[in-house]
């Protein structure tokens, strides 16, 4: 089972056009998604859920979708509840996509030190070179102006590079 996460921060464009590069450039076809949100950003949660439907129909699909409400900068909490889920996923055999793009950095640093104990498949960021006016659909946004990163691929690459003898 495939299983993708996202965090949920001020941007719920962050969050959806990073869903749809992930769809469109890597097909990473998910099962079930975790949308991760501070309570501070409550009514975003229904709005990135019903974001999600629509992508998702759009490309013939139609996952789970699960939201995790934490406290507004909880960094132990949030992060204790993440790498549970993951490790419980991980236990399960699921692949595992995370994405950071669109959360604040307290949630992020919870989730990528979470991270740190339990390996996932892929760890998404969607790098946008100016913010100002970007809240937008992906395919609005200039190319040149977007990049899709998926570090644990970075990383991995790079391991394999290194192990190779490519310094």
């Amino acid at each position: 089972m495939r299983v993708y996460i996202t965090l949920l921060g001020r941007s719920v464009w962050a969050l959806l056009n990073c869903y749809y590069a992930v769809l469109k450039e890597k097909g990473y076809v998910p099962d079930v998604i975790y949308v991760i949100g501070e309570d501070l950003f409550g009514e975003s949660m229904q709005k990135a859920v019903k974001g999600l439907e629509i992508l998702s129909e759009g490309f013939g699909i139609t996952p789970a979708i699960e939201e995790i409400v934490v406290r507004e900068a909880r960094f132990v909490e949030a992060g204790t509840r993440i790498s549970s889920l993951i490790r419980g996923l991980r236990e399960s055999g699921c692949s595992i996509a995370i994405d950071i793009t669109p959360a604040r950095k307290a949630l992020v640093a919870a989730a990528l030190l979470s991270l740190s104990r339990i390996r996932v498949d892929h760890v998404f960021y969607l790098a946008i070179r100016e913010i100002k006016g970007m809240n937008l659909p992906y395919e609005m946004i200039p190319k040149q102006m977007q990049s899709l990163k998926d570090f644990e691929e970075e990383v991995r690459r790079k391991e394999g590079a290194l192990a190779g003898g490519n310094h």
